[in-house]
């Protein structure tokens, strides 16, 4: 059963979908916080795996981040790391406020770049008693130095140039335009950003999956909110509680995942999906039953049990 919910983010009001098991059980409920990728929304893959989590005996929260989708917050589009390390903290405490949830048997679920957002949550939350990512991305790494971290150093430098120089524009009262997310044609996106960029395009901006809240420009300003994040710097400090990563095989991304994980202590563990991309994992059935399966199994062990 799905439940449109609000909740409170640092003076900002977030939307939310709870989704609850069916069945004749009451409950209190496991739950776990479901984080979407940047610029998307919960109608999307965050609400896919929330949905099917509910399925397997999870009280399941997603919710679109701060800035965009539903949730309030300007200027939008703003991807701001810090506040979307907020928004998971804000989201847990929803949670313990609803009677369908054993506050004690919480944990959280980011994928894509939520999937750095909730290790430095989980790590200076300990409320969150497990952690998992999918295709996990720390955007500050992949805006510096790219989705295959071989990005020309200049790229950056000439993006921050061009943030200070909306700032400068947005303080003067001079429209700025934003930054496009994507480009007009699947062609342009894969001469830009090859097989990653190809699927990006074709997961948001088509009928596969594009929604017309999920984000098509960010602000200039996220660029400089994003690239000085480290969203690895405390992973650390989750442990004795336990870590889960999912990364597909062939994902251009996986680095990313493969150097949080080296910095994460024990209990950890790595789950590759043998075949599969970065955007793979965001809705394909033949990759995402098996994560699912994963995930389920993870979750119980370690918030059931």
């Amino acid at each position: 059963m799905r439940t449109d919910v609000e909740f409170p983010s640092a003076g900002l009001k977030l939307a939310g979908h709870l989704y609850t098991p069916d069945g004749a059980a009451a409950g209190p409920y496991p739950a776990i916080v479901v984080g979407h990728p940047g610029g998307s929304v919960k109608e999307q893959t965050s609400g896919m795996y929330a949905r099917h989590l509910a399925q397997r005996g999870f009280v399941t929260l997603a919710f679109d981040a701060a800035y965009q989708g539903a949730s309030e917050g300007t200027p939008r589009g703003l991807e701001d790391p810090a506040h979307r390390v907020e928004d998971i903290k804000a989201a847990v405490s929803y949670l313990t406020t609803r009677d369908e949830v054993d506050a004690d048997r919480i944990g959280a679920l980011g994928i894509c770049a939520s999937g750095a957002y909730v290790l430095p949550a989980t790590a200076t939350d300990h409320r969150v008693r497990a952690v998992g990512t999918i295709s996990g991305v720390d955007i500050a790494r992949q805006f510096r130095y790219g989705p295959d971290g071989t990005q020309d150093p200049a790229v950056i430098q000439q993006m921050l140039d061009a943030a200070a120089a909306a700032r400068t524009a947005e303080a003067r009262g001079e429209e700025v335009q934003p930054l496009t997310l994507f480009p007009d044609t699947i062609e342009e996106a894969r001469a830009q950003g090859g097989r990653h960029g190809a699927e990006g395009f074709e997961y948001y901006r088509t009928d596969r999956a594009q929604h017309p809240r999920s984000a098509k420009t960010f602000t200039w300003s996220s660029i400089d909110h994003m690239v000085f994040f480290d969203a690895y710097r405390c992973v650390d400090l989750i442990a004795p509680r336990p870590v889960l990563m999912i990364a597909g095989r062939e994902a251009v991304t996986s680095w990313m995942s493969v150097e949080a994980f080296e910095d994460a202590r024990e209990p950890k563990e790595f789950h590759w999906v043998e075949g599969a991309s970065h955007v793979d994992l965001y809705d394909k059935e033949r990759y995402v039953e098996p994560v699912l399966t994963k995930l389920a199994d993870f979750y119980g062990k370690n918030l059931v049990n």
